[in-house]
């Protein structure tokens, strides 16, 4: 491609395409603005953040009367950092789009701003309700919570989303705005349950003074124990495996139960060992062959 330019005149031609060197020079100067404020972006959201985790972290130190648990802090810092990417986006993109549409007419920014209004109709709807979860203290950052068909534990609360991370690693991200209820089973203590299968041979006092004595050893050295564990008592019978099962029931701090649970039973099974307590035998049913059974 050829490039004609006449620098004696005040107009230049590329390709056959003429430009003047008025619209050359508006078109560089608009490009260094966009740059600057790109640049000044980047920069308000790093040392916005950075002042945002020292506010927390003093939070979460201090001693004050007025000051937030680690809880709160964090998810009142997560929430100042989405409020500030949100408004540093707008900002930005508003003075780009009026440094390109500074000229344009009434009409084409009413129609723009209509066609907004249409398109931020559900952000609104999600800042709306997302300001009710925090304002109400629906949960916060690190409750288990579950929320439609997503369980797990809360990262973030923003302004427009809140973000789970399930048990087996994926993340969930949920607009505020269509989350209509909410489970967290982080607020107040958790209940666990133990089933324990014996053999229906077994003498059911004996077994409950073994268990009974397993449980009250357990409850003194776990502090995640938050109410005393009980032996229930016979739960179920089964008459076709000869067995009977015994519930144990107790309290813990949430996201704890399921490892009380699995430790109680670990100690319930060595007990039953030394003691010779004997557990149902599972009993298989031969393997019939699909052409032998429908040749029956």
């Amino acid at each position: 491609m050829l490039i004609n330019l006449d620098l004696g005149y005040d107009n230049f031609n590329v390709g056959g395409i003429t430009f003047s060197v008025a619209e050359v020079e508006g078109l560089i100067n608009q490009g260094i603005r966009i740059i600057i404020i790109l640049i000044l972006m980047y920069l308000t959201i790093k040392i916005g953040k950075r002042i945002i985790d020292k506010f927390v972290e003093r939070q979460i130190k201090s001693n004050a009367r007025f000051s937030m648990d680690n809880q709160k802090a964090k998810t009142i810092g997560g929430v100042l950092k989405s409020v500030l990417r949100y408004v540093t986006y707008f900002s930005g993109l508003a003075l780009i789009l009026a440094d390109f549409f500074g000229g344009m007419s009434v009409a084409m920014a009413s129609v723009g701003g209509v066609a907004l209004g249409f398109g931020a109709q559900s952000l609104v709807k999600d800042v709306i309700n997302g300001f009710f979860i925090l304002f109400e203290d629906h949960y916060g950052v690190g409750d288990h919570v579950t929320i439609g068909n997503f369980t797990g534990i809360v990262e973030t609360i923003g302004i427009r989303t809140t973000s789970i991370r399930d048990f087996t690693g994926d993340l969930h991200l949920i607009p505020n705005g269509t989350i209509t209820t909410v489970t967290n089973h982080s607020r107040g203590n958790i209940k666990f349950i133990v089933d324990v299968e014996v053999s229906y041979e077994e003498n059911i006092d004996n077994v409950i003074g073994i268990i009974s004595e397993v449980t009250k050893k357990f409850e003194e050295r776990n502090e995640d124990i938050t109410s005393p564990i009980e032996v229930l008592g016979v739960n179920s019978v089964n008459p076709s495996k000869s067995s009977m099962i015994i519930r144990v029931s107790g309290g813990s701090k949430p996201l704890k139960q399921w490892s009380m649970e699995r430790k109680l039973r670990k100690e319930i099974k060595g007990a039953f060992d030394e003691k010779g307590i004997k557990v149902p035998q599972l009993i298989t049913e031969p393997i019939i062959k699909k052409e032998d059974k429908y040749d029956r």
